[in-house]
């Protein structure tokens, strides 16, 4: 009789295996399905002439990108961070900027540590003249580093026209009036300005 009761527990024992087998094999199908999917959402897919119901595909339009792409990733400048009063008139208020410049060639980023001491004194000429109600909407913002961009780029020698920073900041909406353009564009080799710190007081 002892071994009837051990035929009895042998079955569930076996009958357990034959779950946890089968729960397992659930939890590996569910994984690699689910990460089948992930992958085939996440994969860029290349663009077919023609789409799967025989309607032609229509192509998004390529974003247009502001700097060509190098080898190499961006270098990043900082410069110490601005303390200055502004130039409001009837309340005396001050702010306090950190700014980093971005170039695409460490060798410019060399040039801009050997001029640091002009390009400083130029981007703290431009933000005296600032008032706070200018540099608290983001309009203002990005005037103030288009401004800063250009000041950077002529304490190293290098001449870039107010009207293409601004030609170039504005979507050409308006119609552009002609003008005889005395030398050849220059390209600034400063590709963006980044604020790290901005708070006005």
């Amino acid at each position: 009789m002892a071994t009837a009761p051990a035929a009895v527990d042998a079955a569930p024992k076996g009958g357990g295996k034959k779950k946890l087998i089968i729960i397992l094999a659930a939890v590996l199908l569910l994984v690699l399905v689910g990460g089948g999917a992930a992958v085939m959402l996440l994969k860029k897919k290349p663009v077919d002439e023609e789409a799967d119901d025989g309607t032609e595909a229509v192509e998004a339009p390529a974003k247009p990108k502001a700097h060509a792409k190098s080898d190499h990733p961006p270098t990043f400048v900082p410069l110490d961070p601005f303390t200055i009063n502004l130039a409001d008139k009837d309340v005396d208020r001050f702010a306090q900027v950190g700014v980093t410049l971005q170039v695409e060639d460490p060798k410019v980023a060399d040039q801009i540590k050997a001029y640091m001491p002009a390009i400083r004194s130029n981007v703290l000429m431009v933000l005296s003249h600032k008032t706070a109600a200018e540099l608290l909407t983001r309009e203002g913002k990005e005037k103030l580093a288009r401004e800063i961009m250009r000041e950077s780029a002529r304490s190293m020698g290098i001449e870039v026209d107010e009207e293409e920073d601004e030609a170039a900041a504005a979507a050409s909406d308006a119609p552009k009036k002609k003008k005889k353009k005395k030398k050849a564009a220059v390209e600034n080799p400063i590709s963006q300005v980044l604020f790290s710190n901005f708070i006005v007081q």
